[in-house]
């Protein structure tokens, strides 16, 4: 006997045989067969077998999978279709428990181990680096690509010049549609996302190219932290299923999110970079943290939380530039109405901050009177706040020595929570403009003076107060 095996590209076989059986007799092979001819009774037999194969290829990272639309006589060959290898689905909500208490390096070698050319390293030119690193100690091949927005600070450009040096790699960049860019550019001029929000900038020149991006690939890695944003951010697995973008294969679920350091905390991230002598972005000593565009970042205070060098001219919610939009949950599941109470979703209460016997809590009707007094017995200041607020639950420690400080001084310290039903009245009222807002009422003044620092450690409050009072 003699074994034939083709594809429609390409035919394999021992050596040449003729067909004695009449054509009207022969049928195209089903997927994934071979015939055996035997060559004493001109017979062909089927049987069928399962072929598994990897693909070898290199494919960019915005590459689209090629279709074979042509037809191969079958008068000219016996052809078996292209072998195709098949991904066994994968529960990997199963997979990132087994993994929850895995180093980084496991899990980023288990991510490359599985999908090898077809998974990349999304790298944004900050402390995310340390994922580069992770991926070379592994050993194994690995991609990496980044956003091009056309902002970014010039130290970041030098930084991408001296990553790809230091590993010898070659960064696959993305950059936005030009057009999309002009458009924009033109109708709203160059800095419109201080007026209108960031959302739409982001979108042109982030989201849409990274989605593109995506396409090419069956999974990608990042470098989200649960601390980076506790409003965002804090419940990410270490693997997941993709809730919002599509990878090679088209539809939901078709991309798999790797996010390696999910539960390593930032000091820690800063330790390992030290110890392994990674080069880092040069912004990082002058005070940034969380790195993005240079319109859009800055360095951060003391008392600030790391997010907060980020659109800061905007709330804690919209903290995000649409990368990861699927970690946001919706603001009725995470904020509660001014009483403290779930809203109709069912959910419990948050747990609330500020918590200190030296901290007056008010009520709506306690701050409407505390507004309405022109001749109070003693100057008050008051933090208007959300539970929710990553910033918020930053300052707290510096809060509450505030008031523990100023205990008997002559100073009340209180503290509204201006979110969910009371945020309209705040906005309107109580100069709310992102959480959280700190106000001092005067003794002898009715209207209450705006705290214009970012810096919200004690001796600054203090000197404000002091300025004040």
């Amino acid at each position: 006997m003699a074994l034939a095996v083709a594809s429609p590209s390409t035919s394999i076989s021992g050596r040449t045989f003729s067909l004695s059986t009449p054509s009207s007799d022969l049928k195209a092979p089903p997927v994934g067969s071979f015939r055996v001819v035997d060559r004493a009774h001109g017979q062909i037999q089927s049987q069928a077998v399962t072929f598994s194969q990897r693909r070898s290829s290199v494919k960019p990272i915005n590459a689209q999978s090629k279709r074979n639309e042509s037809i191969v006589p079958l008068a000219a060959t016996i052809v078996a279709p292209e072998v195709v290898e098949k991904v066994e689905a994968e529960d990997f909500t199963q997979l990132a428990k087994g993994l929850e208490n895995a180093s980084p390096l496991e899990i980023m070698d288990k991510a490359l181990e599985k999908f090898g050319n077809d998974i990349a390293i999304a790298f944004s030119g900050a402390e995310d680096v340390a994922l580069i690193e992770y991926a070379h100690l592994t050993g194994r091949p690995y991609r990496v690509f980044s956003l091009d927005t056309g902002r970014l600070n010039p130290e970041t450009y030098q930084f991408f010049d001296t990553v790809e040096k230091h590993y010898g790699i070659r960064i696959e960049y993305m950059f936005p549609d030009a057009v999309e860019v002009q458009a924009l550019v033109r109708s709203k001029g160059l800095f419109s996302f201080y007026e209108d929000g960031h959302q739409e900038c982001c979108r042109v020149r982030k989201v849409r190219p990274l989605r593109r991006a995506l396409k090419g690939l069956r999974a990608w890695i990042t470098g989200q932290r649960k601390d980076q944003s506790p409003g965002t951010r804090s419940e990410i697995p270490v693997v997941q299923v993709d809730p919002v973008f599509e990878g090679l294969d088209g539809g939901i679920g078709s991309l798999v999110k790797w996010n390696p350091v999910a539960n390593v905390e930032g000091r820690d991230i800063w330790d390992f970079l030290r110890a392994m002598n990674v080069p880092v972005n040069s912004l990082h000593s002058k005070g940034y943290i969380s790195i993005g565009c240079e319109p859009c970042t800055r360095s951060v205070l003391p008392g600030q939380h790391e997010r907060e060098g980020r659109w800061w001219w905007e709330d804690a919610k919209a903290k995000e530039c649409g990368l990861h939009k699927g970690n946001i949950k919706q603001e009725e599941g995470n904020q509660s109405n001014g009483n403290g109470d779930a809203h109709s979703n069912g959910t419990a209460t948050e747990t609330d901050i500020f918590s200190s016997q030296n901290l007056v809590t008010l009520s709506r009707t306690g701050i409407e009177n505390l507004l309405r007094l022109e001749n109070r017995h003693e100057p008050w200041i008051v933090v208007l706040y959300a539970p929710w607020c990553q910033f918020c639950q930053a300052m707290e420690g510096s809060y509450i020595e505030l008031a523990d400080k100023l205990a008997g001084s002559g100073v009340k310290v209180g503290k509204f929570r201006a979110d969910g039903d009371q945020k309209e009245f705040a906005q309107n009222e109580l100069q709310l403009g992102s959480f959280p807002t700190i106000l001092f009422f005067p003794k002898h003044s009715s209207r209450p003076i705006k705290y214009p620092s970012e810096k919200r450690d004690v001796d600054s409050l203090l000197a404000f107060i002091n300025a004040l009072r």
